[in-house]
């Protein structure tokens, strides 16, 4: 257990909550580097094979303590060191987003791989109505799930949005009513623990890259031939062969 998080695993499935629901889980610079190292950790942990952020309360995360700002050190962000760490993880990770998401908190979402949200929930970004630039590599993500068009609207027209709207610009992936937000999450990770860990590994990672402008063709083709080359091939040809789900072991 962290200072402001939780931490559980169901089998393969990790479950992280953030856990400060009165403060609609805000987060200060000690907290994200908490989360990182923590997130850090279960990078290596080969037993995990998807990945749940969610939080307490009535909002998913407010993103950081506006009131600390100016203790930031911005040539070493911790929130984007927090946002790469979550991009980067290994296996999928799902946003559940429990409720409203603002400011830094939707780079954080944004980072995961899936959202999931409910009409209710709400979206806002502040930074231009308080004078600061939101973190560059959180605009390139913005940019890169969303469009140039949706992005401006969040940023510079400062809208509030709504989870149909969400729905419609790409942020969610999923929509459900708050009584189906659990099933629909838990539906999703067991969907994906029971995959190839190797693929979806190697191909997240290329996703990503090349939503990043930084693919790398050889580093793509390298991850295609561990697949080809690994033991989780051999059991999906024989499981295709013999008709039965496959049992992947990541390796």
């Amino acid at each position: 257990m962290g200072s402001f998080f939780t931490v559980s695993q169901s089998g393969v499935v990790l479950t992280i909550t953030l856990n400060k629901p009165k403060q609609h889980n805000v987060v200060n610079p000690d907290e994200m580097n908490e989360l990182r190292n923590l997130l850090a950790e279960k990078a290596r942990d080969t037993d995990i094979r998807v990945g749940i952020l969610t939080g307490e309360g009535r909002s998913f995360c407010a993103g950081a303590n506006l009131g600390e700002l100016k203790e930031y050190d911005f040539s070493k962000n911790p929130l984007e060191m927090l946002s790469d760490q979550i991009e980067a993880m290994p296996f999928p990770v799902i946003c559940k987003l429990n409720g409203g998401v603002y400011g830094g908190g939707t780079d954080l979402a944004l980072a995961c791989d899936f959202r999931v949200g409910t009409p209710e929930m709400k979206c806002f970004i502040p930074p231009a109505r308080i004078g600061i630039h939101y973190h560059p590599s959180g605009m390139v993500r913005a940019v890169s799930r969303l469009g140039l068009g949706p992005a401006k609207r969040l940023f510079l027209a400062l809208e509030t949005m709504e989870g149909s709207e969400l729905k419609a610009i790409g942020f969610l992936d999923y929509l459900v009513e708050a009584d189906a937000l659990d099933d629909k999450v838990q539906g999703l990770a067991v969907a994906m623990s029971d995959l190839a860990p190797l693929s979806l590994s190697g191909m997240k990672a290329t996703f990503n890259a090349i939503a990043r402008g930084a693919f790398d063709d050889e580093a793509a083709q390298d991850a295609q031939q561990i697949c080809l080359n690994s033991d989780d091939f051999k059991e999906g040809q024989a499981a295709l062969a013999e008709k039965r789900p496959p049992i992947f072991k990541g390796s």
